[in-house]
């Protein structure tokens, strides 16, 4: 690989094809580059200590301990996790001994022949954008990788058990007898969650906990499509609730004990209300522009702002580093807690949802979400992934000048719109009548995909916005 510029990370790390751009010299570099970085953030005046985790993907046990060879050799203390561990670890890792950084081998929740790294900051969550390009800057050809090892082995677990164990009400959990059943999609959350629970006297069951470097066939992705596998199970036992972790176990996927999918939207409304109106946390509510009005409806109030932000966590962990957050959630099932720490863990945001629903006093999650959608009304919501080959922006760009003030007979009372780390305007957010009541437009610029959300009244109401919408494109 002689060309640097293949090496580009995005929002939350570096992802690419393993033997086409990710290979052991890739990574090396990309070692090097980081090592300089941190002697030259830290000007050499300190002990600059680091750890290292990586995911069940194939070669990923190689690449991480070749960083830590490289970072080692800089006099950099490395601490190199002694298994496969999930992204979350390495965060609360940083967090929880107070290190100055962290690395991450994975490719979270993308297919099987991709790997990537991801950097983490001494606060415990991804490194700002900022601090990412001076990594890339640093980038040479130098691919040296020492025969001695100077790091050191260290039980990531341990260290998480320590971070948890004041966090979660295990009591609760203990005298609800729950029937728990965790799927970990062939991925690093393993067996983790059973044996937190299980240290705590709780009994669970968990499925497809085996890591896989292909997953078995399987997308590591917590959504519906990817869960048909842990449905069937479902519907072979009695289970009160299940979780599912993806790849590397930072995000979050529940289904009923019918075997029915509980959408992210749910979830974060559930999580949230729980989190600040049942354990009265304070701060703020923070959500990607793609998650329910209903958020703003039932939970924003003049004492607890709702914050939205871009779709992407990396915008969300930017509102945690400020300060006062209770709870940071993203559609795509990545949940952060302001009283933990300030990234996604699929780890803690599961004991979380099971603390939720033991506290409920319901044994069945069919029977807690029937209350909530009492309580809350039903949400109804949808999306599309339209494919679209042209200029995306240039026509999203044309809407937005445009200055529609009504669709479909709605009042559009509020606009607002999302920019990309450019500065260009690469997503509209149009607010009707009500927050519950909405369309937002996303261009993709690393794919041919206009993505379109929308919230409303009805699903027929739900389904014309997102027609109307898709004509322009």
């Amino acid at each position: 690989m002689g060309d640097l510029m293949e090496i580009k990370f995005g929002t939350d790390g570096w992802r690419a094809i393993i033997g086409d751009e990710i290979t052991p010299n890739s990574i090396a570099k990309v070692a090097h580059s980081f090592s300089k970085y941190l002697l030259q953030r830290y000007n050499s005046k300190k002990n600059i200590l680091i750890v290292i985790g990586y995911d069940g993907r194939k070669f990923s046990d190689e690449f991480a301990e070749i960083f830590a060879k490289i970072t080692s050799s800089y006099n950099i203390i490395s601490y190199l996790s002694d298994k496969i561990t999930p992204t979350p670890f390495v965060s609360g890792a940083i967090k929880q001994l107070s290190l100055d950084a962290g690395v991450m081998i994975t490719a979270s929740h993308n297919p099987p022949s991709y790997n990537g790294i991801k950097f983490k900051d001494y606060y415990g969550g991804p490194f700002f954008t900022e601090e990412t390009l001076k990594v890339e800057k640093l980038l040479s050809n130098e691919e040296s990788i020492p025969t001695e090892c100077n790091y050191k082995k260290i039980d990531l677990f341990d260290v998480y058990l320590k971070l948890i164990k004041e966090k979660i009400n295990f009591d609760i959990i203990k005298n609800a007898n729950l029937s728990i059943l965790v799927d970990s999609m062939y991925g690093a959350g393993q067996d983790y969650i059973k044996k937190i629970l299980e240290i705590n006297s709780i009994d669970s069951t968990v499925i497809y906990n085996k890591p896989l470097s292909d997953f078995n066939g399987r997308l590591p992705e917590r959504i519906e499509k990817n869960l048909l596998e842990l449905s069937n199970e479902l519907k072979k036992g009695n289970f009160s609730l299940c979780l599912a972790t993806d790849g590397d176990a930072d995000r979050l996927g529940v289904m009923l004990e019918n075997g029915e999918w509980l959408s992210a939207q749910e979830q974060i409304l559930y999580l949230m209300d729980y989190v600040v109106n049942r354990l009265n946390f304070q701060g703020d509510l923070v959500v990607s522009s793609s998650v329910t009005g209903k958020i703003e409806k039932y939970l924003g109030n003049d004492l607890r702002r709702v914050i939205r932000v871009p779709v992407g966590f990396k915008y969300i962990f930017e509102e945690f580093v400020k300060g006062n957050v209770a709870v940071g959630c993203e559609e795509s099932g990545g949940y952060g807690f302001g009283f933990h720490i300030p990234e996604r863990d699929g780890i803690f945001s599961s004991l979380m949802f099971i603390q939720m629903l033991a506290d409920s006093g319901y044994t069945k999650l069919s029977d807690f979400v029937n209350a909530k959608r009492k309580e809350f009304d039903v949400i109804y919501y949808d999306r599309i992934d339209h494919h679209f080959e042209g200029d995306s922006l240039k026509i999203l760009h044309s809407i937005y000048n445009s200055q529609l003030k009504n669709v479909m007979d709605k009042n559009i009372t509020n606009i607002s719109t999302y920019t990309n780390s450019r500065g260009i305007i690469n997503g509209i957010k149009f607010i009707f009548d009500s927050p519950t009541q909405w369309v937002l437009i996303r261009c993709s610029e690393t794919e041919p995909l206009v993505r379109i959300y929308a919230e409303g009244n009805s699903l027929d109401e739900v389904n014309e916005l997102l027609t109307y919408f898709q004509k322009y494109f």
